[in-house]
């Protein structure tokens, strides 16, 4: 079971490439079709915030998202691996499945639509979903027999 329990963060790790190769047509894109090409940046080390107000909105939203899913998704990444090193259950190993999933939701939802209130519950939904696995990785380290090391 623990191979199962590593598949969802592998998925959502796979997403997280995905939404950056996603970057690249949304930016590039927009850059394209900036009539006034003077009002790009011009200045060495460009970084994607120069280009927030100057190309719309919409193609910087695969770069924020892809920003969101190296914050809290870390936390979920370390939960996985101790609750595959300890023996996840089949709970925990749906517990990372739905809040992969939720994660992959929050992102399509962000990066085409960006209504904040859905958004915003997407995010604590699966932030709960996380609390829950966070709790349970708690517990089974924390309880874990201590005879088993002898």
């Amino acid at each position: 079971m623990q191979a199962q329990m590593l598949a969802p963060a592998a998925v959502l790790v796979v997403w997280t490439l995905i939404v950056l190769l996603w970057i690249i047509p949304a930016r590039f894109g927009a850059i394209a079709k900036v009539e006034d090409k003077s009002v790009l940046p011009k200045k060495q080390g460009l970084r994607g915030n120069d280009l927030e107000g100057v190309i719309p909105d919409k193609a910087n939203w695969p770069a924020h998202n892809h920003t969101h899913l190296h914050e809290q998704p870390t936390l979920f990444y370390a939960v996985v691996v101790m609750l595959a090193i300890v023996g996840p259950t089949g709970f925990d190993i749906m517990l990372a499945w739905l809040y992969a999933g939720m994660r992959i939701i929050h992102s399509l939802w962000q990066i085409l639509a960006n209504k904040v209130p859905v958004r915003f519950l997407l995010f604590l939904a699966s932030s709960l979903v996380l609390i829950v696995l966070a709790i349970r990785a708690l517990m089974a380290t924390a309880f874990a027999d201590p005879t088993a090391i002898y």
